[in-house]
């Protein structure tokens, strides 16, 4: 993990899940999974998956890798055990175009768009349902990341900007 190798401890104690992807003897590249609260570090929010949900995060493929599939393949095979283990729903999120890509190819459906901005110490978020996305998924959706379970309208919110070593 490079520079953030001295989180993995820290990560693994608190119940994180790693999983990687291997080319050969080769690490490729690797994703978190939480079943619990974990911080969304380029929202600056809570992600908390309720019973049976978890949230896959800090998925990164190794630079040697990219363009390769490495990506699409450990989302298909952690939603995989994921399933196996007995929980019912996954999330993600994704900031980068290219990532989105893989994240549809895997089978994942479409829920919120957000966008985040952060100027003069403040996070300015935008937060809109993604177009036909189902209304429980919708509200499922919104509980997951603190709104008690109202799906957040077509709309912005501005919080005083807060990091979080994760």
């Amino acid at each position: 993990m490079g520079a953030e190798g001295d989180r993995v401890a820290m990560r693994m104690q608190r119940g994180c899940r790693c999983f990687g992807a291997w080319i050969g003897a080769e690490v490729a590249g690797y994703g978190w999974v939480s079943t619990t609260a974990e911080w969304i570090g380029e929202l600056q929010m809570e992600m908390r998956p309720t019973r049976g949900e978890a949230y896959i995060w800090n998925c990164v493929t190794l630079p040697a890798h990219r363009q390769k599939g490495v990506f699409g393949a450990l989302l298909r095979a952690i939603k995989v055990q994921l399933k196996r283990d007995g929980l019912s729903r996954v999330w993600i999120g994704s900031v980068e175009d290219p990532a989105e890509k893989a994240i549809d190819n895997s089978g994942f459906l479409p829920v919120l768009n957000l966008d985040s901005t952060s100027r003069w110490g403040f996070r300015w978020l935008r937060i809109r349902p993604a177009y036909k996305a189902d209304p429980h998924l919708l509200a499922a959706g919104s509980l997951a990341l603190g709104s008690r379970g109202v799906p957040f309208g077509a709309g912005f919110y501005l919080r005083p900007s807060e990091n979080k070593r994760h």
